[in-house]
């Protein structure tokens, strides 16, 4: 490859590891006082859910 055809970088965003995806583990106890483990699965906000940095355009 030419300095022309580099091919594009991707950088996996730092917050998810390149899954695009948040996880949140949790423990809630419910009304027979028992232990429930729970798992909040959100989109990554630094990276909008890409799993990779999206690039920054200088204009």
């Amino acid at each position: 490859m030419s300095e022309l055809t580099t091919g594009f970088k991707r950088i996996s965003c730092p917050d998810c590891n390149g899954t695009g995806e948040l996880r949140i583990e949790s423990e809630n106890i419910n009304e027979n006082f028992e232990v429930e483990n729970q798992t909040v699965i959100m989109e990554c906000q630094n990276c909008r859910g890409l799993g990779f940095m999206p690039t920054v355009s200088s204009q």
